[in-house]
């Protein structure tokens, strides 16, 4: 058996770096994640005027409940999705003018469903580009709260902003959602919103936020389980064993369920509340059918392994994938093609047929989550290389010297 030390969550950092500047008091993260994309949060919370002190292993944030400190703040939100969904959204609360810009990749990806409900709640809010797009400008002036109807079927993200929100409101919210994806990420919203002193009410699809101040608290961030998912991977088709610590039936993040999928295709799982061991069958993974529309950031996970199993491996329900970092089901797609794999994709389903891959320069995309998957490949296929190895700093610097120790330990 082997461990392996996970880095913190980068859900559970970001919505604990929210949480923690909208609070009464002094938070302290424990164990966050040190990456391009929570830095790149803290740095934006940084530039609303906010005090947050970043020490190894531990991250202090003063709260402000009134908002941001600062009457007039640029911030660029880097590559991260939840930077530039989640802070515009903080910033709307307080008093002020806030410019939000990003990377290129980001401004390509959608908010429409977010700023169109913040502009609902009387938001003033200014794009200057395509509209439902970074860069746009938030003129604030406190919100009074009320009631909304969200389409968070392209991203969960939308309603956890919206409910951060909530309780900052003069009012509170009630958000009834027409189509939710990535459910378990809104689960871990909620659970966090508890630890912070607010419960949320539901109502079958309404989403009751009272405007209840958020109180300060000492929070330790659980290790990242769409990252373990490359380990407990590896582990699987390479008929080893690992063990990640600290992530368990506990844990707040769905993505743990990628274990599930494993065991489906015949490796050995345990879970207990505190941790998760894979160990992979001497005879092979088997083909697989698998709805992963709760579970999408572990898809190519599955993908960049699917070859090395008796039969094929078809996921469904993940349209929303398409429109990540970069269109995932398609990188896959081009990056197995480019192996030898027979693949076909459609709307929101990839199918991968068995067979040996071929080396290959994957095309990153810019995307960590396609560089990490296709690593994994790395480990049974001679001359799999990176376009853009360094891309993963956005959530795990440290990724390919663990992969390396990985391999060492396991002589693979």
């Amino acid at each position: 058996m082997t461990l392996v030390e996970i880095p913190g969550s980068k859900s559970v950092t970001a919505r604990g770096l929210f949480l923690a500047a909208a609070a009464h008091g002094t938070t302290t993260l424990g164990r966050p994640l040190h990456s391009d994309d929570t830095e790149g949060f803290a740095e934006g919370l940084v530039k609303l005027g906010y005090r947050v002190d970043r020490q190894p292993g531990a991250w202090t944030i003063e709260g402000r409940p009134s908002g941001p400190g600062v009457a007039e703040a640029d911030v660029f939100c880097r590559d991260g999705a939840t930077t530039a969904r989640f802070l515009p959204a903080l910033a709307a609360a307080g008093t002020g003018t806030f410019h939000f810009d990003a990377s290129g990749q980001m401004r390509r990806r959608p908010l429409g469903p977010l700023t169109d409900a913040l502009q609902e709640l009387g938001v003033d809010l200014t794009f200057h580009g395509e509209p439902g797009h970074h860069p746009l400008t938030v003129r604030a002036n406190g919100v009074k709260g009320g009631e909304l109807t969200l389409d968070a079927g392209l991203s969960s993200q939308f309603l956890t902003a919206l409910l951060l929100l909530g309780p900052l409101t003069a009012e509170g919210l009630r958000i009834t959602v027409t189509d939710l994806v990535s459910v378990p990420y809104v689960e871990i919203t909620l659970e966090m919103m508890r630890r912070f002193g607010v419960d949320v009410r539901r109502e079958g699809k309404t989403f009751v936020v009272p405007p209840t101040p958020y109180q300060a608290c000492e929070y330790p961030v659980e290790p990242d389980a769409s990252t373990a998912s490359y380990f407990l991977a590896a582990a699987a088709v390479t008929g080893r064993t690992v063990t990640i610590p600290g992530l368990g039936s506990d844990a707040l993040q769905g993505d743990v369920r990628f274990a599930d999928v494993l065991r489906e295709m015949g490796a050995h799982v345990e879970l207990t509340p505190d941790s998760v061991t894979v160990a992979g069958p001497s005879d092979g993974l088997r083909g697989i059918t698998v709805n992963m529309r709760d579970i999408s950031d572990t898809v190519p996970t599955l993908a960049a392994i699917a070859p090395f199993a008796s039969g094929p491996v078809r996921i469904e329900d993940v349209y929303n994938t398409r429109i990540k970092e970069c269109d995932r089901l398609d990188a896959c797609e081009e990056n197995l093609r480019a192996m030898g794999i027979e693949v076909a994709t459609g709307r929101d389903w990839i199918e991968i047929q068995p067979g040996p891959p071929t080396g290959a320069l994957v095309k990153c995309r810019r995307d960590h989550r396609i560089a990490m998957a296709f690593s994994v490949t790395g480990l049974l296929v001679d001359g799999v290389t990176l376009d853009d190895p360094e891309c993963v700093k956005k959530t795990f610097p440290g990724f390919h010297q663990a992969l390396a120790e990985l391999r060492a330990n396991w002589g693979v």
